[in-house]
């Protein structure tokens, strides 16, 4: 629950702050770390030296002891060769083989049972801490030579006094640390964001203004100016789908218009006939048949255009998935399919083999509307040819030829555009969005259409399409 409660805590926290605290608290442990290695490395320093004083008094006394013993010397300089050349450890005391004190500057240090045991020559030597006079030392016991032992004590007390000293001022200085890390992270945060908040405010202008073709302004070659660059991607694509969202509604919009006119007025017509019966006469039989076919042609019309609406403007998310396609079985299924609706003309084929990776219903959709597009414009009794070969070494192409009268040149350059309709086709019925559909199938695959005249008449329309396709 605890740490529940941290992470939730430390969520709500801006990134300036999470910064700040990262920085603060890795500069904190490392001058924590500092402080203790330094700390255990003085007070290892300081041990070593009081037992070298140790272990070189007790070696000084050991090696003539007798000496000492006559001497019986104070506090002052120790004994030597006529001379004491230092002055000794504040406790020294020579013990005989039974642990009696046979001489001691003064200052009795605690015979211990250790102790005995080295005076009695059973043990080499015992170090060991004593308190005297409420004093702590640390005392070492040798043996000598000729039996009995020596002992000498040291103060640690101006040590740990030195410690703590060293300690008080290495907290002081953690604590300077730890405060100047502070600031330092805030700093670091500060500079380290200032880009972020630069991008950020320029995102937020963007939002409030939708100007999304106003490109934010991107220097340098660091990541923030990575983002800044897909961020202007980003609303660039935004940008582009937004506009092409809006050229649909509007041409969408100009296109259902007429239908949805006629059939208002052809439905107004029949309502005033419907509900005064004395004007029947004025609507005789044969034309209000004619006026019912119309009502069905133009609905239907609108049915089609609203499904090609509909498959144009299809979300990404609703798209079938990609898969290992039999180009040439497609080609088939879409054949048979428009060779009932039009039985009056020829299907011919020569389908090579071929498999791209696409979405199956998507390249049927595709190939149909090339075919009906062939249907619509072919004489009765004409031939449609449908050709499926491979292209280079990882390619295909897709041809559809038919015995229509071509297209115009001036009309050429527009005929995979949305609702374009050439003056020749403004009179037969459809909605303008077929070869636009398959412009769009095609690209979505990685592929390309293409249209143009044969000799001597006819339309030949081209898919290219790559055998592993990049799906759009």
């Amino acid at each position: 629950m605890r740490a529940g409660a941290a992470l939730r805590w430390w969520g709500r926290r801006t990134l300036h702050t999470r910064l700040s605290l990262l920085v603060t608290g890795a500069v904190a442990v490392a001058v924590l770390l500092f402080a203790g290695m330094a700390w255990v490395a003085v007070a290892g320093i300081q041990r070593h030296r009081i037992e070298s004083q140790l272990r070189a008094d007790a070696q000084a006394i050991a090696a003539q002891p007798d000496q000492w013993r006559a001497g019986r010397p104070g506090p002052g300089p120790r004994p030597g060769p006529g001379r004491h050349p230092r002055q000794l450890g504040p406790g020294w005391q020579i013990l005989d083989a039974g642990a009696t004190v046979v001489a001691d500057p003064g200052t009795p240090l605690p015979v211990t049972a250790a102790a005995r045991q080295v005076a009695a020559g059973r043990q080499q030597q015992v170090q060991e801490r004593v308190t005297i006079g409420g004093d702590t030392y640390l005392m070492l016991t040798v043996p000598v030579r000729g039996g009995g032992a020596v002992q000498v004590a040291v103060s640690q007390d101006p040590s740990r006094d030195t410690l703590t000293a060293f300690g008080l001022l290495l907290a002081v200085g953690c604590v300077a640390g730890v405060g100047a890390a502070a600031l330092l992270g805030r700093t670091v945060a500060r500079a380290g964001l200032r880009p972020v908040e630069r991008l950020t405010e320029a995102v937020e202008g963007v939002a409030v203004t939708m100007d999304l073709g106003r490109p934010i302004a991107v220097s340098g070659a660091d990541e923030i100016a990575r983002l800044g660059r897909s961020v202007n991607t980003m609303l660039a694509a935004i940008d582009t789908a937004r506009r092409a969202q809006r050229t649909l509604v509007e041409d969408a919009g100009h296109e259902l218009r007429t239908p949805l006119t006629s059939i208002r007025t052809n439905v107004e017509l029949l309502l005033a006939v419907e509900r005064q019966p004395e004007l029947a006469h004025r609507l005789p039989p044969e034309d209000r048949a004619q006026l019912l076919a119309d009502l069905e042609a133009q609905v239907g019309e609108l049915a089609t255009l609203t499904t090609e609406l509909v498959e144009l403007a299809r979300e990404e998310t609703t798209r079938e998935a990609a898969e290992p396609v039999a180009l040439a079985d497609v080609v088939t299924a879409a054949v048979n399919r428009v060779r009932i609706r039009a039985p009056g003309l020829t299907f011919t084929t020569d389908l090579a083999p071929v498999t791209v990776t696409g979405r199956p219903g998507e390249l049927e959709r595709m190939v149909v509307n090339v075919l009906d597009n062939a249907a619509k414009w072919s004489p009765p009794g004409a031939t449609v040819h449908t050709g499926l070969s491979r292209e280079g070494d990882r390619g295909c192409r897709l041809t559809v030829a038919d015995e229509g009268p071509g297209i115009a040149g001036a009309d050429l350059p527009y005929v995979f555009d949305r609702f374009y309709r050439s003056a020749a086709a403004r009179a037969m019925a459809g909605s303008g969005l077929g070869l636009a559909i398959v412009a769009q199938t095609a690209a979505q695959h990685g592929g390309t259409a293409t249209a143009a005249n044969r000799d001597p008449q006819g339309t030949l329309v081209t898919v290219h399409l790559p055998r592993e396709a990049p799906l759009g």
